[in-house]
């Protein structure tokens, strides 16, 4: 039998109905603060649209985009694919029962692992001239 998920004592379900200023309450100090400062203008948009999406489309695969990278992840979140940017694109994101508490940009890396070719025919001006044989 897997082990229910649990954010600091409390389950899903109980998370879900808890009011906005008692979840608030149990956060972590970062996030509980930039909640209770209120949300920024773009952060309450992108929460509306995503309440109006989940009202219209019920429980099926919901994809809203944002650049609300600092949008902290709240219970009414899980299940929904958000797609959030990276600087460069969007980057899908299934928000999971873990990741409440976290930030929506945590989960989207801006940063590329880089990885360079092979050296070789092309890899500089000298392997130009390399002979056929």
């Amino acid at each position: 039998m897997p082990k229910e998920f649990a954010y600091r004592g409390y389950t899903m379900d109980q998370l879900s109905r808890m009011s906005m200023d008692e979840f608030i309450r149990i956060l972590p100090s970062k996030a509980r603060r930039s909640l209770r400062r209120g949300l920024a203008p773009d952060q309450r948009s992108f929460l509306e649209k995503l309440r109006k999406l989940r009202r219209t489309a019920g429980e099926g695969n919901i994809a809203v985009k944002t650049h609300c990278r600092d949008m902290v992840i709240l219970p009414e979140m899980v299940g929904v694919t958000i797609a959030v940017h990276n600087g460069k694109e969007f980057q899908p994101v299934t928000i999971a029962p873990e990741m409440v508490g976290h930030l929506l940009g945590e989960f989207v890396l801006t940063c590329k692992k880089v990885t360079h070719g092979n050296p070789g025919i092309g890899a500089s001006r000298s392997s130009m001239y390399v002979p056929l044989k």
